[in-house]
């Protein structure tokens, strides 16, 4: 039996993104399969913990804050000093940065797998030889690094749970509006981290208002308290009246919340993806500088995704667009008809 079989505790080291942490819940649970008696420990951002939070194949789930609680050399060394610690023997690196690297050889974890860069290389004892640049989906990104090692693979679907408190949460909150089962319920997510991946404040009024005019639905503006201010700039520009879910419910009770709703309209970003992680009815993904290819919804049953072709390159990474073009190409009137569509309202 090879050595990598061997491993007794092993550590996930993860990446920094609500999708994308979601998107690795493939790769942990087919290390679980590979190592079905070890001990296995995840890394991430305090913000991502809520994805892994319940996650059945994990025994441990690990905080390193590296732009907050961990951001000084002392800190990062503190950091150190816990992996050590712990005695693990193998960590799959799932990040591609140096410094987590190089914690992990300070730490001494003996096997430590990744993909390789010019500038961490030495510091890799498995070197997984990285794949083209966005030649992949994000799902499969992170797995090539455990398959790569020699590990096997048997699925790609994502890992999301909540709790029965958080359908409780989701329920008192319909009852508290006067939202019945019958009701035609949609939440819409226009927040998002990434700037040039939002859609205008002004096309979410507009939609909103000729979904609750046209096709009498409930409409709940979701997002986290920072989302705040622009669920109030797109209330202020509507005629009707959608409720405002911001900062009321975490993570793992806006997944029941897509669950429940007829509905779930996003673009690329976290929730969109916890809604298709949880089976959402429906879901409308609006896509601009983003590949479906690589970060889209998977599976994408239930997933209308639509994008406009505007001449642009496509996945495009300017952080300061000036114009969003991709993004304003997508109309109001081109999502109310899909929304129809789909749910034949």
């Amino acid at each position: 039996m090879s050595e990598k079989f061997q491993a007794k505790r092993i550590l996930i080291f993860n990446v920094n993104w609500l999708g994308d942490v979601l998107f690795s819940s493939a790769t942990i649970r087919n290390v679980r399969r590979n190592y079905p008696d070890s001990y296995i420990a995840c890394v991430i951002p305090s913000r991502c913990y809520p994805i892994l939070k319940g996650n059945p194949y994990l025994d441990e789930v690990i905080i390193f804050d590296d732009k907050d609680r961990h951001k000084g050399v002392l800190e990062k060394l503190n950091f150190v000093s816990l992996l050590k610690k712990k005695k693990f023997d193998t960590v799959f690196l799932l990040h591609q940065s140096f410094s987590r690297a190089l914690i992990c050889r300070l730490a001494g974890i003996k096997q430590r797998i990744g993909h390789c860069t010019k500038k961490r290389a030495f510091l890799l004892t498995k070197k997984i030889t990285p794949p083209k640049k966005d030649s992949l989906h994000r799902i499969d990104y992170y797995l090539n690094v455990i398959e790569k090692a020699g590990l096997r693979v048997e699925d790609r679907y994502l890992d999301f749970s909540f709790t029965p408190d958080d359908e409780a949460h989701v329920d008192n909150f319909f009852k508290k509006n006067l939202l019945k089962t019958r009701d035609f319920i949609v939440a819409i997510n226009p927040g998002g981290n990434w700037m040039p991946k939002r859609w205008p404040p002004d096309y979410w009024a507009q939609l909103a208002d000729k979904l609750i005019s046209q096709t009498g639905a409930k409409v709940i503006i979701t997002g986290s308290i920072s989302d705040l201010l622009l669920a109030s700039q797109i209330k202020d520009a509507m005629k009707e009246q959608p409720l405002i879910a911001c900062g009321v419910f975490n993570i793992k009770q806006l997944g029941v919340l897509a669950k429940k709703v007829e509905l779930f309209i996003s673009s690329d970003t976290g929730p969109l993806h916890i809604a298709n992680a949880v089976g959402a009815k429906k879901i409308i993904a609006i896509f601009g500088p983003t590949a479906q290819r690589i970060t889209g919804p998977y599976p994408s049953t239930n997933v209308v995704i639509l994008q406009k072709d505007i001449g642009c390159r496509i996945p495009c990474y300017k952080v300061n667009c000036p114009d969003n073009r991709c993004m304003q190409a997508v109309t109001p009137d081109d999502v109310l008809a899909q929304a129809k569509k789909i749910t034949r309202r």
